[in-house]
């Protein structure tokens, strides 16, 4: 199933749309407006699908959406919305690291991909696949996490992980 809706953020709308069976399989996001998150629900689907993540694209409206946006705008903890993640299709390392990346970096705070590499004990690139493979974007805040000398990439726009650090007030890396 899956579940869209808008919402506004920084004088902008947003679309989240959340595929789920009994918990949030993935989510994706669209700054660029309803026919953008139309891609972006297909990329989502092609990797839950590689997963081996069944994936059924009704409609059913649920809490699901909101609650992303909730994590979003701070109104709830990262850490809190876990427990609605099926984490299904889910390497054991990737879901380690997004437990830790969750639980350890809070909102308005970053971490480098080379610092959670070290806590993880393995290496930046291993992080920065794990990152590139989340299907679970603003809940488990991979836009946290920042190369020494800057943003880094994201998953599907850059200016998305500019929109979202800035959003949680971060200063240093957005500027």
């Amino acid at each position: 199933m899956i579940s869209i809706e808008k919402f506004e953020i920084l004088g902008r709308e947003i679309w989240i749309a959340v595929i789920f069976e009994q918990k949030i399989d993935g989510l994706t996001f669209s700054l660029d407006g309803y026919e953008y998150l139309k891609e972006r629900i297909n990329s989502l689907k092609a990797l839950l699908e590689h997963r081996k993540v069944l994936v059924n694209l009704v409609e059913e409206k649920t809490d699901y959406p909101e609650i992303v946006y909730n994590a979003l705008v701070g109104r709830i903890e990262n850490e809190d919305a876990l427990e609605f993640l099926s984490f299904r299709g889910i390497t054991p390392f990737e879901r380690k690291v997004y437990e830790i990346l969750t639980k350890k970096v809070k909102r308005g705070s970053v971490i480098t991909y080379g610092e959670l590499a070290k806590m993880l004990s393995t290496s930046p690139r291993a992080i920065g696949n794990a990152m590139r493979r989340n299907p679970y974007p603003i809940i488990v805040p991979c836009h946290r996490v920042v190369l020494k000398s800057g943003l880094g990439n994201y998953t599907p726009k850059k200016e998305y992980k500019k929109v979202l650090l800035e959003l949680e007030g971060v200063k240093v890396w957005t500027s």
